[in-house]
């Protein structure tokens, strides 16, 4: 017997009908409308995950989210954890027109490691890594030429 048993009623399967036939939805939350409508249709979750391509836990876990939190929560993503930006927006941009000026004597081009050595003595940034002086110029230059 299932712990968390998905019973949607008229409204939310309605809902989700229109959701997985209808408009424009993300890949993941058309896939989490389609595992609850299986579900509610009695199937088990390695049968659900065969069917649509997706993990046993993956189908788990939208279950329990369905029953414990409602259908809006087992639909939607969760904010990911993930470490704080290195840089604000000032210190983006003043990094973006450094590495826009002219180059040092003698050097034909900014490196990353140069860029974030001058982002410290400049006092923008007490330290900062050339790896992440490269994610934020891969992220921010938009000029491909």
């Amino acid at each position: 017997m299932k712990k968390y048993v998905v019973d949607l009623d008229e409204r939310e399967r309605d809902r989700l009908e229109q959701l997985t036939t209808k408009g424009k939805s993300g890949a993941r939350r058309i896939r989490r409308a389609r595992i609850l409508l299986l579900a509610d249709e009695g199937r088990i979750d390695k049968e659900i995950a065969s069917f649509l391509g997706a993990a046993v836990t993956t189908v788990e876990r939208v279950r329990r989210r369905f029953v414990e939190e409602g259908l809006e929560a087992a639909l939607s993503e969760r904010p990911r954890p993930g470490a704080a930006r290195k840089l604000d927006g000032r210190q983006e941009a003043f990094l973006m027109a450094l590495a826009c000026s002219d180059t040092p004597e003698g050097r034909g081009e900014w490196s990353m490691r140069m860029l974030a050595n001058r982002l410290v003595e400049l006092d923008v940034v007490d330290e900062i890594s050339d790896e992440t002086v490269r994610r934020t110029l891969k992220r921010g230059i938009s000029n491909r030429g």
